[in-house]
C-alpha cells in the first residue's frame, strides 16, 4: 500500500515510525486521525497480527471513526484489533478477570447520579450534616481521590484534619457500598484495572504479551490511572505512540495531567518526536492568531501552526454595549452567513459557561434563527430510559440496590420509602442485597398490604427472568416495556412529555436491537455496558440542519465553517480563578486556543461592556486574550486605543504603543491593598451563606484560614469554587 500521495512528509514520517516509543505533537487540525489510521493499517502491511494491536481513544465517536478508516483501508483485516476508549478497555479486561478482586463478572457500572444516590443515603445514615458536606462536593472528593490513585486510608493521610473525616468515612463507607452491589463507577474502571493488573502478574503478562503495539490518542488529557495503565501495558515491548497537543490540554479540573505528555521523552528512554505543524482546517489569519495567543504560555513545547489554504478574512471582533447588544450582533452576523451561502450546521456560537446561553437563546429565537444547544439532557439520563435500564440491570445483577430502589416502585405499586428502609436496615444487618431479602420473605414487621406489593414485585422478575433466558435481547425488551408497565403507563396520555416518553422508549427498544444485530455475541451485560459508557461528546448530531451552541469545552475535537466565541472578558473567559493561579491561566488559553482553531474560515469575537450574569450587574475589561492577537488580523471597525473600564480585581489594560495593535496586560491591579483585608477565617466560616460578583449566592463549605482560602459550593450553574477572601468579590448574603 503507498502512503507517499496521502500524507505530508512529517505524517509519513510518524506511519513509518512502527517500532520503539514515539511521541506525536499533533497540532489542531493537523491530521491525527488520519496518523493513527494510516499507522495501523501500517502496522498490518508489516506483518504485525491485528489481536497485537491495541488503540486508545478518549470518545466513542473517535474510536468508531478510526474503526471505520481502518476498516475501509485494510478490507476488515482489523477487526481483531481493540480500537476503544480507555473505559471500554478497561470494562473489557475487568469482565474477563475481575473475579481475581472479589466481583463478579455481571457488575454494574454506576453513572453519576447513581453515585449521588449512594452518596446521599450514605450521608443520611452516618448522621453527616449535608450541609457542611453537600453530596456535589463528597463527589468530587472521592473522584479526585480515585483520579490520583488514592485508598481512603491514603487520602486520609493527606488530609488527616477534624474537616476530613467525614469524607474519610463516607468515602470508605462508599466503597464497601459499591463492593456490596457488585458495582463499579466510572473512575473504579481504570483504578480496579490497576489494581488486577499490579497485583495478578499472570494478568499483566497476558496483556503485555497480547498488546505488543500501543497507540492513544489525546495523551495529553490523560490522567494519573490512565498514565499508569499505559506505563504498565507497554513495559515489554515499549512500542507505544502517543498522540497528543499540549495545548489543547483543558481537562485540568477532571485530573488530566499536561506533564503526562511533556515528560513522555523522559518517561521513555529513546523516544523519537514528530511534530505535525500543517493544518488542515483554518486559514492563516486564524492560525496566526491562535498562534499568538498560545505562545504566551510557558508550559508547552514549541510549534507554530501553519497552513496552505490562504490568509482568508479577517477575524470579526465587535465591543457590545451589553450582552443584549452582542447577541443582536451575534444574529445579524449569521443572518449575513447564511445570505451568502452558509449552512445552519456550519456556525457554532460558544462561550464559557452555559449560564451564557440564555440570552443568545432568546435572540436567537425572536430572528427565527434555528440552532441547538449541546450539552443538555443526553438520551439515556432521561428518566424513562433510566428506568428500563434500572430494571435490565437488576435482572443482571442481583446485587444491584441502586437499581432496585429506583423501579421497585416504578410504575406504582404500592411499596413505600418506610418499607424499603425497612428492607435496607434489615439487609445491611443480614449482610445481604435487598432483592434476596424480599425474595426471601424474611424481613419483619411489614404490613400485610406491603408483603402483597412485594410478592407481585418478586413474580414480575421471576417471570422476567425467565424470558430473558428464553428470547432474543430485542424480543425480551419489548417485552420488559409492556410487562413492568413502563411503557403502558405513558401510552395512553396526551401529554406532550408522556408522549415524548413512548417515543424515548420506542428508541431505546430500536438501540438495543441495532446492538444485538452488531454484536450477537455481546447479550445484554454487553448492551448494558455499551450504554455505560456513553458520553455527551459522542452524541452532537453532525447532521441536524441548525446552528451549535455550545460551551468551548464542548467544542474541542469538533470544527465549524464559522465560529462564534462571545463574552471575553476579564472574570469571564479567562474565569474568576485564573486571575491569581498562573496554571489556571494557561489553561484558560488553552482553552481559548481550542476555540479559535475549531474556526475553518470565518471567527467573530466579542465583549460586553457590561453584562448581566448571575443575576448581577458586571462591567469587567476586555479579556487579555483578544490583546495578545495582533491588531493586523482583527477588524472591529474602531481603533483598541480608547481606554477601556478597569474595576476592582480586575487586570490593568493599556494600550502598547511599541506593540502596534496589542494590549499590554503587565500585571494585576485589585483596586485595594490585600493587606488591608481581614483574615479568611473572621469573615467566613463553614455553612455560611455568600453572594459573589460573578458566581452568585453560594455556600461556604471549608475555610482555610492559613492561606485565606475559602472553598463554596455555588450550586449545580458553577460547582465548587476556590477564592481568595483578600481578593474575591464576594461578601456575607444578607
Amino acid at each position: 500500500m503507498s502512503y507517499e500521495k496521502e500524507l505530508n512528509a512529517q505524517q509519513l514520517e510518524a506511519v513509518n515510525c512502527t517500532e520503539g516509543p514515539l511521541l506525536i505533537f499533533a497540532g489542531a487540525g493537523s491530521g491525527k486521525t488520519r496518523v493513527l489510521t494510516y499507522r495501523l493499517a501500517k502496522l498490518l502491511e508489516n506483518g504485525v497480527p491485528p489481536w497485537n494491536i491495541l488503540a486508545i481513544t478518549f470518545t466513542n465517536k473517535a474510536a468508531r471513526e478510526m474503526r471505520e478508516r481502518v476498516d475501509r483501508l485494510c478490507d476488515g483485516r482489523a477487526e481483531d484489533a481493540w480500537v476503544m476508549t480507555f473505559h471500554a478497555c478497561c470494562a473489557r479486561i475487568l469482565r474477563r478477570d475481575i473475579e481475581k478482586l472479589g466481583y463478579k463478572r455481571e457488575f454494574t457500572i454506576y453513572d453519576e447520579d447513581d453515585k449521588m444516590v449512594v452518596i446521599k443515603r450514605l450521608i443520611k445514615e452516618l448522621n453527616i450534616n449535608d450541609k457542611n458536606y453537600p453530596p456535589r462536593v463528597v463527589r468530587a472528593v472521592i473522584s479526585d481521590a480515585k483520579n490520583r490513585m488514592l485508598s481512603p486510608e491514603e487520602w486520609y493521610a493527606e488530609n488527616s484534619d477534624a474537616r476530613s473525616k467525614p469524607y474519610y468515612k463516607l468515602y470508605t463507607e462508599y466503597e464497601k457500598n459499591l463492593k456490596a452491589n457488585n458495582a463499579l463507577d466510572f473512575d473504579d474502571l481504570l483504578v480496579k484495572t490497576l489494581e488486577l493488573l499490579t497485583n495478578h502478574p499472570p494478568v499483566l503478562e497476558h496483556y503485555t504479551d497480547k498488546f505488543r503495539y500501543i497507540m492513544v490518542d489525546e495523551y495529553q488529557d490523560t490522567n494519573v490511572a490512565q498514565y499508569q495503565f499505559v506505563r504498565l501495558l507497554s513495559g515489554v515491548s515499549q512500542n507505544v505512540c502517543v498522540v497528543g497537543d499540549d495545548d489543547q490540554s483543558i481537562y485540568g479540573w477532571r485530573g488530566a495531567d499536561i506533564r503526562n505528555i511533556l515528560s513522555f521523552e523522559k518517561d521513555f528512554k529513546g523516544c523519537r518526536v514528530i511534530k505535525l505543524e500543517e493544518n488542515y482546517r483554518s486559514t492563516s489569519n486564524i492560525l496566526n492568531a491562535a498562534n499568538a495567543v498560545i505562545s504566551n504560555n510557558s508550559a508547552r513545547a514549541e510549534k507554530t501552526l501553519w497552513t496552505e489554504k490562504g490568509d482568508g478574512d479577517k477575524i470579526q471582533l465587535h465591543h457590545a454595549i451589553d450582552e443584549r447588544e452582542e447577541a443582536a450582533w451575534v444574529c445579524d452576523s449569521i443572518s449575513q452567513l447564511l445570505r451568502s451561502g452558509y449552512e445552519e450546521k456550519g456556525i457554532a456560537v460558544l462561550y464559557r459557561t452555559n449560564a451564557q446561553s440564555r440570552v443568545l437563546e432568546e435572540a436567537l429565537v425572536r430572528r427565527g434563527i434555528k440552532y441547538g444547544v449541546y450539552g443538555g439532557l443526553k438520551f439515556y439520563d432521561r428518566k424513562e430510559i433510566k428506568d428500563i435500564v434500572a430494571y435490565l440491570r437488576l435482572l443482571v445483577n442481583p446485587s444491584d440496590d441502586v437499581s432496585l430502589l429506583r423501579i421497585i416502585n416504578e410504575p406504582k405499586r404500592g411499596i413505600g420509602s418506610s418499607t424499603l428502609d425497612a428492607i435496607s436496615a434489615y439487609a445491611e444487618q443480614r449482610g445481604d442485597s435487598m432483592l434476596n431479602i424480599i425474595m426471601e420473605g424474611s424481613c419483619p414487621g411489614l404490613s400485610t398490604r406491603a408483603q402483597t406489593a412485594l410478592r407481585g414485585f418478586v413474580e414480575l422478575l421471576t417471570a422476567l427472568a425467565e424470558k430473558m433466558m428464553d428470547l432474543p435481547l430485542e424480543s425480551f425488551a419489548k417485552e420488559l416495556a409492556d410487562d413492568t408497565g413502563l411503557l403502558g403507563q405513558y401510552k395512553n396520555s396526551k401529554d406532550p412529555e408522556d408522549v415524548s416518553r413512548v417515543e424515548n422508549i420506542e428508541e431505546f427498544l430500536s438501540a438495543i436491537a441495532e446492538y444485538d444485530r452488531q454484536n450477537p455475541s455481546e447479550g445484554l451485560v454487553g448492551f448494558l455496558e455499551n450504554v455505560a459508557l456513553v458520553t455527551d461528546t459522542d452524541r452532537l448530531d453532525e447532521h441536524a440542519q441548525s446552528v451549535t451552541l455550545m460551551t468551548v469545552h464542548s467544542a474541542k475535537g469538533l470544527e465549524f465553517d464559522a465560529v462564534f466565541i462571545t463574552g471575553l472578558e476579564e472574570t469571564i473567559f479567562p474565569i474568576m480563578r485564573a486571575m491569581t493561579e498562573e496554571n489556571e491561566l494557561e489553561e484558560e488559553r488553552r482553552l481559548m486556543y481550542v476555540g479559535i482553531t475549531r474556526a475553518k474560515n470565518r471567527l467573530f469575537l466579542s465583549h460586553a461592556y457590561n453584562r448581566m450574569l448571575y443575576n448581577s450587574r458586571q462591567s469587567n475589561p476586555i479579556s487579555r486574550f483578544v490583546g495578545e492577537i495582533p491588531r493586523a488580523l482583527l477588524s472591529d471597525g474602531r481603533t483598541l486605543e480608547r481606554p477601556l473600564r478597569l474595576t476592582p480585581s480586575s487586570p490593568t489594560q493599556k494600550y502598547n504603543p511599541d506593540k502596534p495593535g496589542l494590549i499590554n496586560i503587565p500585571g494585576v491591579s485589585r483596586g485595594f491593598s490585600a493587606d488591608k483585608q481581614p483574615p479568611a477565617h473572621t469573615l467566613f466560616k463553614a455553612g455560611d451563606r455568600v453572594r459573589h460578583r460573578s458566581f452568585g449566592y453560594g455556600t461556604v463549605t471549608e475555610v482555610r484560614t492559613d492561606k485565606h482560602i475559602v472553598i463554596v459550593d455555588f450550586g449545580e450553574a458553577f460547582g465548587i469554587k476556590m477564592v481568595d477572601a483578600n481578593m474575591a468579590p464576594m461578601v456575607l448574603a444578607e
